[in-house]
């Protein structure tokens, strides 16, 4: 368990920041699975041999990159590395900060 502890923290989820030459920062955002399994066994008394337990066990984690935090000056934007499953719902979400800065550019007098 302590090993496991070591290979999960915080910054395994989130990991450390990147700074490209023209000053955009990079935070890679990742997935973390991981699982436990056990077993055992008792043999019976009646067996000529009077050794008689087994046992076993298994720890395994799983760490896969899924996105990526842009921050470019005051922007800051979500980079999926593979596009993540989304409902209806999901996408106007998604969608209303850029529909809201179309809106505000236009009532502004900036009509593209």
């Amino acid at each position: 368990m302590q090993k496991v502890r070591e290979m999960i923290d915080a910054n395994t989820i989130v990991g450390d920041p990147i700074i490209t030459a023209d000053g955009i920062t990079l935070i890679p955002v990742s997935k973390v699975s991981f699982g436990f399994a056990g077993g055992g066994s008792d043999f019976s008394a009646k067996q000529e041999s009077k050794i008689g337990f087994g046992g076993g066990t298994g720890a395994g984690v799983h760490v896969t990159p899924v996105a990526f935090v842009v921050v470019k000056g005051p922007d800051v934007s979500l980079i999926y590395i593979t596009p993540p499953v989304m409902s209806t719902v999901d996408r106007i979400i998604d969608a209303v900060p850029g529909v809201l800065d179309k809106v505000t550019d236009y009532i502004g007098g900036d009509k593209e």
